[in-house]
């Protein structure tokens, strides 16, 4: 995307459409692979923290490991709930559209001129649930679908029988349509794989399709907007992402998944060497119970974890008692 029309669709977008706030953030002129900021909210006594979500553009789960001690569905009136948009970019390339599947988020860099500032717009999404995991690797956009037709498939009509709710062989547009009103084709080999809204916004952010991506209904209609069609798309599984910035080492983890889509344990010895390869010749003191814990929780909250140490410099008691340890690579 070029030009100062660009510009005033991402302006457009971050003020006037949408999630009251939306998710758009300068990319860091100095590579910083970080964006955004944490903020928080007073709740209306009406509030569930599923709405609150899709007001601000998050997932359902996102929102619920940021606030464990809240009550989901009846949180009650002036009660503080932490809005995560800090967040560590995944290590691609910034470029089309990036889909991380643990933290059920999409990263979208649109193009730019020479003299226009770097972005990118960032949505949650709903991927394959365990048994229907969504395919990993590098694909593109191969068309753009406006109200969608759904025909779906045997294996998900089969499952539908099982459970005795039974789908027809075609939906037409409307709001009975799983897919919403705009819908993008990605090449994906013998199956077909779309990135699309939903007529159940409250799942968004969950592990509930047959494989394909779900967006809050404003959400796809902003990105289909701006998206055209060959851009490259990014499917990963990057549940552990760490960042070296001016001297800070940044964790966030998400719940990591194996190849067929399970939850498994995180691996202690990857976010070793992960913060070996951020530190690069770099020293730092790392609290290396704190980087557990955060790895453990996995609730996508960039957190200190270690800060950049002088090598003749004595640890302050106050951090000897932190259990820090001098850490260096190479």
């Amino acid at each position: 995307m070029k030009g100062s029309l660009g510009l005033a669709i991402l302006g457009w977008f971050a003020l006037g459409a949408g999630p009251l706030q939306a998710s758009v953030y300068s990319l860091p002129v100095d590579g910083s692979p970080v964006v955004g900021t944490d903020q928080s909210v007073k709740t209306a006594d009406e509030d569930t923290l599923p709405d609150l979500a899709h007001r601000f553009s998050l997932g359902y789960y996102e929102i619920i490991r940021a606030n464990p001690s809240v009550d989901v569905w009846i949180p009650g009136a002036d009660h503080e709930v932490l809005l995560p948009g800090r967040r560590i970019l995944p290590s691609t390339p910034h470029e089309g559209i990036v889909v991380n599947l643990p933290e059920h988020r999409l990263y979208y860099y649109p193009k730019h001129g020479p003299h226009e500032k770097a972005v990118v717009i960032t949505y949650p999404v709903s991927i394959g649930k365990m048994d229907w995991r969504t395919p990993l690797g590098q694909t593109r956009v191969i068309a753009k679908i406006k109200h969608p037709i759904w025909y779906p498939p045997a294996s998900i009509r089969k499952e539908h029988e099982k459970n005795e709710d039974p789908l027809p062989r075609m939906v037409g547009p409307g709001p009975d349509n799983p897919l919403g009103d705009f819908a993008l084709r990605l090449a994906a080999g013998k199956g077909e794989y779309l990135i699309h809204g939903t007529n159940n916004p409250v799942a968004v952010g969950m592990a509930v399709t047959h494989g394909c991506i779900r967006m809050y209904p404003e959400d796809i209609a902003a990105l289909f907007a701006i998206v055209p069609v060959g851009t490259k798309v990014w499917l990963v599984n990057e549940p552990v992402k760490v960042a070296w910035v001016e001297g800070e080492l940044l964790l966030e983890a998400h719940p990591p998944v194996d190849a067929e889509g399970q939850t498994v344990e995180p691996n202690l010895q990857v976010l070793s060497q992960m913060l070996d390869e951020a530190l690069g010749d770099s020293r730092a003191a790392i609290h290396w119970d704190l980087a557990r814990d955060t790895l453990k929780s996995a609730n996508g909250i960039p957190t200190l974890v270690g800060l950049a140490t002088d090598p003749d410099e004595t640890p302050a008691p106050e951090r000897q008692a932190a259990a820090t340890v001098p850490h260096r690579t190479r």
